[in-house]
Formats: C-alpha cells, sequence, structure tokens
C-alpha cells in the first residue's frame, strides 16, 4: 500500500486573496469575470494533480454594510465580482478531465430541492467531480438581500444547516443506482421498486421529493465545511467530507485535527473518512530572495483602509473606527458572523500584542490563513512538518493573485512534495471521492 499522501485544493478567490494583490505588477484582474482565465487556471491546478479546485460565495456585494458609513462602494477592493459558482464549476466540468470542482452555496438563503438538484446535475456533468461547500452565510451584507435586517442567530442558522444536508442527501438518494434499465426490449424505463419519496416534515423544511436526478455518479457530491466554531464542528463532524478550516499555529491544527476526527468517530464514521485542509498561502519563487521580493512588493501596495473593512465585518456590533488604529484590537462583542474566525483574531492579538492596523494587515495578507514566503524547498518542509504531526491531512492553497503564485506553486511546490513521496504523481481514479480517499456513501433506503 502506498504511504499516506496529502491532499491539495486550490481556494480560486479571485482576482486573489491578498486585499491588495489584484494591483501586483503581475496580477491579472480581469480574473475575477474572465471565463477564459478561469479555464486556464483550472487547467493548471489539474496539471498539478491537485485534488479540487473550491469557489466560495457571498450572496451579496460584500462590504455594503459597512459601519463607517462610505456605503456600498469600494473603490480600491478586488473580490466585488465575480461569478455564481455553482454554474461556473458546471461551465468548468467539460474544460477538465480529473479535479475536482466545489462550489459554496449557503442554507440560511436557499432551499434544499433546488440545490440538491443543482449540485446532482453538476455531478453528472462532470462524470463524479461535484463538491458542495456547505455554509450557514457569514457576511451579514446577504440578510438585505432576502428580506432580512441580519442574519438570523448564528445557533438558528446552524440547526437549519442541519436539517438542510438532512433533506438534500435524502433527496440524493430518491433512486438506487439501478434504478433506471431503460430496457427498450420490455419497454421498462424505471424499476419503481428502487425508487424513493423522501416526505421530509421538519422544523424548517417540508420536501417530499423524489428528486428528479438519477443517484449521482459518486453517489452525492463531495461535502465540504468550513466551520470552526462549536456549532460548526458539530457539523462538519457529521456531514463533511473535507474540512477547510483556519488554523496557522502548529499546536492548535493538531488540537483541532485530533478533535474532529473523535467527533467523527463519534457518529459511526471512520476517521479518515474526513479530510482536514487548512488554509494556507505559499508565495515562492525560484530562491527565497525572489519569494521575499514578491512579498515586499505586494505588502507595499496594501491600503490600510481597505484593509480594515474586512476587520470591521468580524467585530461584531463594535465600530471598530472609534478606535485608535495603532491602539490594542478592544473587547469584541460576541459576533453572529463568523464566531471561529473572531476569536481567532482576539487570541492572536492578544498573543501577539498586535494593534488594530496590524490585525487588519494580517488579515488583508492571507484572511487570518497561515503563509510562508520561501524557496519551494522552504515551502514544502512547513506543509510536510504540518502533514507529519498530525495537523492536517492536506491544504486549501490561497494565491494573492492569479495566475502566477498559481503556476509557481505547481511547477516549483509540487515537483518538491512529489520528490518527497508527499503528494501523488497521478490521479488515483475519476471522481473526486477516488481522489480523495473517502467512500461513496450507502443509499439510505437500499437493502444492506
Amino acid at each position: 500500500m502506498p504511504a499516506r499522501q496529502m491532499k491539495l485544493g486550490a481556494f480560486f478567490l479571485t482576482p486573489g486573496s491578498h486585499s491588495a494583490g489584484w494591483r501586483h505588477r503581475d496580477a491579472i484582474p480581469e480574473t475575477d469575470m474572465s471565463f477564459a482565465h478561469y479555464i486556464a487556471a483550472a487547467q493548471v491546478a489539474e496539471r498539478g494533480k491537485l485534488d479540487c479546485i473550491f469557489f466560495q460565495d457571498t450572496a451579496a456585494l460584500n462590504g455594503s454594510g459597512d459601519l463607517d458609513g462610505t456605503g456600498p462602494w469600494r473603490p480600491r477592493t478586488g473580490r466585488q465580482v465575480y461569478p455564481e459558482p455553482a454554474t461556473l464549476i458546471a461551465a468548468l466540468a467539460p474544460m477538465t478531465k480529473h479535479i475536482g470542482l466545489v462550489a459554496t452555496a449557503t442554507t440560511t438563503y436557499g432551499e434544499p430541492y433546488t440545490l440538491a438538484r443543482r449540485f446532482g446535475s453538476v455531478d453528472h456533468i462532470s462524470g463524479g467531480r461535484a463538491g458542495w461547500n456547505l455554509v450557514t452565510s457569514q457576511i451579514e451584507d446577504e440578510a438585505g438581500n432576502f428580506g432580512h435586517d441580519r442574519h438570523p442567530d448564528h445557533a438558528l442558522r446552524y440547526e437549519r444547516a442541519e436539517e438542510f444536508f438532512d433533506v438534500v442527501t435524502g433527496l440524493w438518494d430518491s433512486f438506487e443506482d439501478d434504478a433506471f434499465p431503460r430496457d427498450k426490449e420490455t419497454g421498462q424505463f424505471l424499476d419503481p421498486s428502487k425508487g424513493h419519496i423522501l416526505n421530509h416534515e421538519g422544523k424548517h423544511f417540508r420536501v417530499r421529493g423524489p428528486l428528479n436526478l438519477p443517484r449521482c455518479p459518486q453517489g452525492r457530491p463531495v461535502i465540504a465545511q468550513a466551520g470552526s466554531s462549536e456549532v460548526g464542528k458539530r457539523l462538519a463532524s457529521r456531514c463533511a467530507d473535507m474540512i477547510f478550516t483556519a488554523q496557522s499555529v502548529l499546536s492548535e491544527g493538531q488540537e483541532f485535527y485530533a478533535d474532529v476526527r473523535a467527533r467523527a468517530v463519534a457518529h459511526g464514521r471512520a476517521a479518515d473518512d474526513v479530510k482536514i485542509m487548512p488554509g494556507f498561502m505559499a508565495i515562492t519563487g525560484p530562491t527565497e530572495a525572489a519569494a521575499r521580493q514578491t512579498y515586499e512588493e505586494l505588502q507595499a501596495l496594501i491600503d490600510d483602509t481597505t484593509a480594515m473593512k474586512l476587520l470591521a465585518r468580524l467585530c461584531g456590533d463594535l465600530n471598530i473606527y472609534d478606535h485608535p488604529i495603532d491602539g490594542p484590537l478592544p473587547p469584541l462583542p460576541p459576533s453572529n458572523a463568523a464566531k471561529a474566525r473572531q476569536q481567532h483574531l482576539v487570541e492572536k492579538a492578544a498573543r501577539e500584542g498586535l494593534s488594530i492596523r496590524q490585525m487588519a494587515r494580517y488579515l488583508g495578507t492571507s484572511l487570518g490563513h497561515q503563509m510562508v514566503v520561501g524557496s519551494p524547498t522552504q515551502v514544502a518542509d512547513v506543509m510536510q512538518a504540518w502533514f507529519e504531526s498530525g495537523a492536517c491531512d492536506g491544504f486549501m492553497l490561497l494565491f494573492p493573485f492569479y495566475t502566477k503564485p498559481l503556476e509557481d506553486f505547481v511547477e516549483l511546490v509540487i515537483p518538491e512534495l512529489q520528490r518527497r513521496g508527499l503528494f501523488r504523481t497521478e490521479y488515483e481514479g475519476t471522481t473526486l471521492r477516488e481522489n480523495l480517499g473517502i467512500p461513496v456513501p450507502r443509499n439510505r433506503f437500499a437493502p444492506r
């Protein structure tokens, strides 16, 4: 049996995860809406044998409700427009052959039947490479677009998400694998004994079913989840196949890894059926000096006003602009947006004595994820240390801009990981589940 190897996804947050990355001389700002550039980037990631590309989503103009009163317009900020991600992965499916295609969709502002049909369709179109990133919505700006002044309570959003998951996966089980013989001789198109009506009635949803799709090529799309709060970990350990998390300190990564795997086992799952992949930004080049130069160029472009907006949304109802920017981060009231991310910021500021400006710049650089600036060997050293010390199963890669940093990672770091035996040289199978090494779930209605 081959040695355990890490899993790698590419987090496509166009035109870059760095708040000013789009302004770098090598950046292509049009990557946010250019389908040709999305195709090229997806094919670069596939050439590197990455497991998946992963698209976030916000159903709003992010930042339109900031407390500084400047309104929705942010003339110096990227990441304001991008295609609806489930549509995008459907379009990318015929342009790729092996790489997984993961898109975000919220359970707070949506309906289970619509989502089950959408992602099930992409799984069929792609031949079993679709993934759904199940989220409960972080950005409060979304609420106003769905008839609310603000999000429902954090705990209530997760309660709804659990039932949403149960309905969607139940709909994906509407038909067993061989339910459609399509037999011309006998005239039987469907075997009724292998079709099942869900008839779900719960607190949040009433859904009859069945879903008007055959069972998905990989049983059901891979489920990703990004919550690290207590309720987030509870949901992820029960539902997720892949967890995109945000630990940046090794000991914290090890603690999270052990905790979530133990929770998964308590839910009757195998620990290895959940792949834990913290965010990781590598700024690299042929040499450490080249990588350092790129980093310094990026940092020189950061605009504090833009970076502050990233921090402001994680401050609960506190107006961070009322506090001196070079003073300490004040106590923050509980956030109804992203509790775990807020806690991470509070703990980091206290541990390292960082000011408000420094915390804003930290977010502006890597969105609060781990970052390594160095040669391919130095980058691989850090990844190997985390992987081999029980802190992760791999990483979700962030890039400061597109597409050169992605190309650099594929051309420089991937060969180093392969040389060490830490990463594949060929895809293991044809579906995302096969490549991640996670099983096809049993149809709940099928006989055991």
